[in-house]
């Protein structure tokens, strides 16, 4: 179900309950843009640390912003069913009052969003509001100080058509009578009534639902009784909650602490913590115990299916929709009645997580038909996989949330020595072997070059292979043997010693005399 902003706001409540009955929840994000490159060498490379990729990553996040999440809420009917509803939300950055979010697009990015037939309308037109804990602050104190601007154009043409209608018709109305605005959406319902009340102190405003607000001309003593009433439909407080938006459904997520699913969701925390929580830090250790603080329980999909590949002799595929088609094979489900059913509330019901885990509780299991499938059965065997998220491309081969990040197994380093040919630098390097396959190269020193790969058959291929170009020279990394550190430390000790040598040789020994 796609929802924006002008249905979202009826339906929290429900959608509040549904999140809180669930046994575990699962998002997937669209964004403007993945690798920003305003700066550079700011695209993940398997030489990144954990840090290093964290803070190539933040700069990114901090320049793109969110333009759908996908919601799907499970709920475990009994042992062995679920219903499942699932919404996209539209999203747009909040421009209520002084709030005014900068953010880029990515070409190939919005070119793969329109690919997918993207609603760029809606996104622009009926996007759900959102705010950060800093910008909810900001906006909090202007609405308290009545220190009220307009950041957006449209609303503010909106805004003065409908002063001007006002202005026009007060002057000649009598207490009492009504005038009917109409054609506002969303928060502009909000802003109209803001700016007629500051502006005209004998009017009086009341939303009627269907983008329209009733004004009516009132005496002083009734403006002031509507104005301590406390059914007033303006107050401040149902001003912040529209102002929050998806804000609202963001808290529940993290008040419910249910268990949290995505697939290779690394991008998805990050913008999750920095759109709807607090900016990111700086600091990788302070992003981690925030994201373990919010959501206890992290299950990446491509981690669990990784370990699903190695004990199950299955195609080695990587999107998640072939992912699926694997899992639901022919073969697997003739053979396992105790599968998990999942009962769609809406039109998607491709859901990689239960049948990965499903699997995996087999592997624990004599019988699979006997199998219990309700979710917490599949917790224990899911254990090893909690709160580690998958990276794509980096120094390690995941992110552990609740604790140490493992170092990974890789394959061994390889290192170039240029010959003969001055002026290369890294992007020359990586076009020479590229038929090979696809290394990462870092500069190790003037005339040598480290090449990384995620696969050890590339590397075999390389070392193998006598057809890369005669003046570059390929072989394992040695650290005594390469590192520019210690071959200067090296150099230095024989200077050292060969000129202790030498001043022993011409001092000579000490002479004796008789």
């Amino acid at each position: 179900m796609e929802m924006g902003a002008a249905a979202f706001e009826r339906r929290l409540p429900r959608l509040r309950g549904r999140v809180r009955r669930a046994a575990f929840l699962a998002i997937d994000m669209e964004f403007t843009g993945l690798h920003s490159t305003a700066t550079q060498n700011n695209k993940p490379s398997l030489f990144d640390s954990p840090v290093e990729l964290y803070l190539k990553a933040r700069q990114s996040i901090q320049r793109f912003t969110v333009t759908q999440l996908g919601l799907a809420i499970f709920s475990n009917e009994n042992s062995n069913k679920y219903v499942v509803h699932s919404y996209n939300f539209f999203l747009f950055p909040s421009t209520w009052g002084v709030t005014d979010v900068e953010f880029a697009l990515s070409a190939s990015s919005i070119q793969f969003l329109s690919h997918y037939g993207f609603d760029y309308n809606k996104f622009l037109k009926d996007g759900i509001p959102y705010m950060n804990e800093v910008q909810e602050k900001i906006f909090s104190q202007h609405l308290l100080a009545g220190s009220w601007n307009i950041s957006s154009v449209v609303n503010r043409d909106v805004l003065k058509k409908a002063i001007d209608e006002v202005t026009c018709w007060v002057g000649a109305a009598e207490e009492e009578e009504t005038l009917i605005l109409q054609d506002l959406s969303g928060y502009q319902v909000f802003e109209v009534q803001l700016v007629l009340r500051q502006a005209l102190q004998n009017v009086w405003t009341q939303p009627l639902g269907d983008k329209k607000v009733m004004v009516k001309k009132v005496s002083p003593q009734h403006r002031w009784l509507l104005e301590n009433s406390p059914y007033d439909s303006c107050r401040k407080e149902l001003i912040l909650l529209s102002a929050r938006g998806f804000t609202n459904l963001f808290q529940t997520l993290v008040k419910a602490k249910k268990p949290l699913v995505g697939h290779n969701m690394l991008m998805d925390l990050m913008h999750l913590h920095d759109k709807f929580y607090k900016p990111l830090p700086e600091s990788y250790e302070e992003f981690k115990r925030n994201i373990h603080n919010l959501f206890p329980v992290l299950i990446d999909t491509k981690t669990v299916t990784k370990s699903v590949w190695k004990k199950h002799p299955f195609p080695r595929v990587s999107n998640l929709l072939e992912i699926y088609s694997v899992l639901c094979s022919s073969n697997l489900n003739s053979k396992d009645s105790a599968c998990p059913v999942i009962t769609p509330a809406s039109d998607c019901s491709r859901y990689v997580l239960l049948k990965s885990a499903h699997l995996l509780l087999c592997g624990y299991t004599d019988d699979a038909v006997e199998v219990d499938s309700s979710f917490s059965r599949y917790l224990p065997v899911l254990a090893e996989y909690l709160n580690k998220v998958n990276v794509i491309r980096g120094g390690v081969a995941s992110i552990n949330f609740s604790g140490e990040d493992a170092p990974c197994q890789r394959p061994p380093l390889l290192v170039v020595h240029v010959r003969g040919w001055s002026g290369l630098n890294e992007r020359q390097i990586r076009q020479e072997f590229k038929a090979f396959c696809h290394f990462d190269v870092r500069r190790l020193s003037k005339d040598q070059f480290l090449l990384l790969s995620n696969k050890f058959k590339h590397v075999r291929r390389v070392l193998r292979d006598a057809n890369h170009p005669p003046r570059l020279g390929v072989s394992i990394y040695r650290h005594w043997r390469h590192s520019p550190s210690i071959s200067c430390l090296l150099q230095v000790s024989g200077i050292v010693a060969l000129w202790s040598l030498l001043a022993f040789v011409l001092g000579g020994a000490p002479c004796c005399s008789f």
